[in-house]
């Protein structure tokens, strides 16, 4: 009896979180798009699962509004939504080992897919490190 009751349960938090996120899309009466993401590894293109793909709401003047929305990716590194209305949004994809991706995205058509490549982190900039790439015409011998 106690796990069907905790299944009950958890089946009602996810349907509770999923019914957030479809207010959120709806909140709007006009029209709305239908998505598709595909992260894909920068070096070889190969699909990269389990990718956090967060949308963000974002106010005409470039301002994130309140409220988010977040997919996963499956195992051919895609994912898609529908519902979501057309305007700003921010599109911010985070995965393990790999560069954060964040770009804003005009949504004005009934489909869109989006597809983004993820880089590998660069190495840090130092100042104990040697940047004398330049030549400079002052260092030239006279």
């Amino acid at each position: 009896m106690k796990r069907n009751l905790s299944f009950v349960m958890a089946v009602a938090i996810v349907l509770g979180f999923g019914v957030v996120g479809l207010t959120w899309a709806q909140d709007d009466d006009g029209p709305t798009s239908s998505l598709r993401f595909v992260v894909v590894r920068d070096s070889d293109g190969k699909p990269v699962r389990n990718a956090e793909v967060v949308l963000h709401p974002v106010k005409r003047k470039g301002k994130q509004e309140k409220g988010e929305m977040t997919l996963k990716t499956g195992p051919e590194g895609k994912a898609s939504v529908d519902g979501i209305p057309y305007g700003p949004l921010r599109v911010q994809v985070l995965v393990p080992h790999f560069q954060t991706f964040g770009e804003d995205y005009e949504i004005n058509k009934p489909e869109l897919e989006i597809t983004v490549k993820l880089k590998h982190p660069g190495g840090q900039y130092s100042i104990y490190d040697n940047h004398d790439d330049k030549k400079t015409d002052d260092k030239k011998p006279q």
